[in-house]
């Protein structure tokens, strides 16, 4: 279907708190907060990163030196994440499929085929009949995060064709990567999705840099985490800054394919934000500029992506190689003759 003839649709970005570290409630809750933005009329619903059980933050706060914490932090986050395939995953399928909307949620994926205690920063989107269409794993855990999650093994940069438009989605610092935001754009991406936990003002730069690059709507999701929301027994709570009172502020935001912010950012509370989206704009904004169109110069550049090691020989090419240059050619210059 073309993009033209797409018809204008409602977007949410449902910016909460997981119940934290605890699967079952944080599950329950996007439940919850799923019913309600279907309720307004939203057909695309977005969570923030690794929402179920919750976002491990004390990554960037917890010495290393704390080494019994550290490991006891993480015995929990193993235990309070989800298996893909199982009965979480199951119930967020039937919300989807209940709400009529298409879902796209964060979670701690825990890996079940082979030691079961590595964990993955997964991105999973449902579509409205509640089937499973995307797990995508984080390509690179950003900093401190790498003391928890293992990289995805492989690159799973797909777009899907959706009722409303072709949908694409980075999850957090990933969309910093300029090569994984051009695997997109070359699909044909119209609606880019970004759950995140950065809530800085240059993130949410980078989020109007993304739409305007790739002319398209861009729908950053965070978290809105308060320091009461984390239970008292956690003892990382007190290594952040005196006086923190939010351990992150959210600051979602929908933005259009121009750049500019049309809902949010959403800050210091939990909260839906809604925009009405007009896919057809998307291209219709591409004709000044198009990042993997007419201004990608594809006859100069050559890209592609190597879908894990097992394709490592055989890159995926997504625009036409460049053409071939002819090699300009000399005869070899004849040895001077010889003084006589």
């Amino acid at each position: 279907m073309s993009s033209t003839s797409l018809k204008p649709f409602r977007a949410a970005a449902v910016q909460a708190a997981p119940v934290f570290l605890d699967r079952d409630a944080t599950v329950e809750k996007a439940c919850r907060l799923i019913v309600e933005a279907a309720r307004e009329g939203a057909k695309l619903i977005l969570l923030p990163e690794t929402f179920v059980p919750a976002y491990p933050a004390w990554v960037w706060v917890l010495p290393l030196t704390r080494r019994a914490e550290v490991a006891a932090l993480y015995r929990e986050l193993v235990e309070q994440s989800i298996e893909v395939p199982g009965p979480e995953v199951e119930r967020l399928a039937q919300v989807a499929r209940a709400a009529q909307a298409w879902v796209a949620i964060g979670i701690n994926e825990r890996d079940r085929d082979r030691s079961r205690t590595t964990l993955y920063n997964t991105l999973l989107v449902f579509d409205d009949e509640g089937r499973l269409r995307r797990r995508h794993r984080k390509l690179m855990p950003t900093g401190g995060e790498r003391l928890v999650w293992t990289p995805s093994e492989s690159a799973d940069l797909e777009v899907e064709a959706t009722p409303f438009g072709r949908l694409s989605g980075l999850i957090c610092w990933e969309n910093y990567m300029p090569l994984a935001r051009y695997a997109l754009y070359s699909q044909g991406a119209e609606i880019h999705i970004a759950p995140t936990w950065d809530r800085s003002e240059q993130w949410l730069a980078t989020m109007r840099h993304i739409a305007r690059e790739g002319r398209v709507w861009t729908i950053s999701c965070c978290q809105a985490l308060h320091m009461d929301q984390v239970p008292s027994r956690y003892a990382f709570k007190h290594a952040f800054p005196p006086g923190t009172e939010w351990i992150n502020s959210g600051n979602s935001a929908i933005v259009d394919p121009d750049g500019v912010v049309v809902a949010g950012p959403l800050e210091s509370r939990e909260g839906i934000l809604y925009a009405e989206i007009d896919p057809g704009r998307a291209a219709g904004s591409r004709w000044i500029f198009d990042a993997a169109g007419h201004y990608s110069r594809g006859e100069l550049f050559d890209f592609a992506v190597r879908d894990g090691a097992a394709n490592e020989a055989k890159p995926r090419r997504l625009v036409a190689p460049k053409r071939a240059v002819r090699k300009a050619t000399t005869k070899p210059r004849s040895r001077r003759k010889a003084r006589r």
